[in-house]
């Protein structure tokens, strides 16, 4: 898998190629894999989301100062597509971390052009994203953290006990709650995850 993870990150795009494909994707009307007219359109809203949280999102000074303590030097490579929601809610708190941060690269890959990766990374046996494979200075994996904060899987497995699947209803419920949670959750579970003293 060592082999895989390298070819994988040499490959990789950061956060400002990533959004020029977004950008492109969105102007040409098309998304990446698959073309159905339900992820065009949600690669154009979730362009809309993450230039509005490019902006907007902020962390806190506590969380900032952990994350410039970071010593080692760390590769954060993301399974993501710009089709998908919970990666237009993440990346732009991965990329604000790492901005933070001299010692966080951050890369991003396609899920579907990377299958036998995004295999080694299921979530209960699905291809699920965003995943960000956390790698040490050798590109060991030391962690992972995704698809999404514990307390949006919470809210998705509580609603899918409830009503038996995911549907549109619950992805408006997602967003009010991406929305008033303003990417605390996903800060904190990284500062955990990396365990980062805050």
């Amino acid at each position: 898998m060592k082999t895989l993870i390298e070819n994988t990150v040499k490959k990789a795009m950061d956060y400002s190629d990533y959004n020029l494909l977004f950008k492109q994707l969105v102007q040409e009307g098309r998304t990446t894999g698959e073309q159905t007219e339900e992820k065009i359109n949600y690669t154009k809203l979730n362009f809309s989301r993450t230039k509005r949280l490019d902006k907007t999102a902020e962390i806190t000074n506590d969380s900032i100062a952990a994350f410039k303590n970071i010593s080692e030097k760390q590769t954060w490579l993301v399974i993501s597509e710009p089709w998908c929601g919970d990666a237009a809610q993440t990346l732009p708190f991965l990329n604000k971390i790492a901005q933070f941060s001299e010692n966080i690269d951050l890369k991003i890959v396609l899920r579907d052009e990377n299958p036998e990766l995004m295999d080694q990374f299921l979530t209960n046996g699905s291809r699920s994203i965003p995943i960000v494979i956390m790698l040490d200075e050798v590109m060991n994996v030391f962690q992972t953290f995704g698809p999404r904060s514990k307390a949006a899987t919470k809210l998705v497995t509580d609603y899918k006990a409830h009503n038996g699947k995911i549907d549109d209803a619950f992805k408006e419920i997602l967003q009010i709650w991406y929305n008033n949670d303003k990417g605390v959750s996903i800060v904190n579970d990284i500062l955990e995850t990396t365990e980062v003293k805050v």
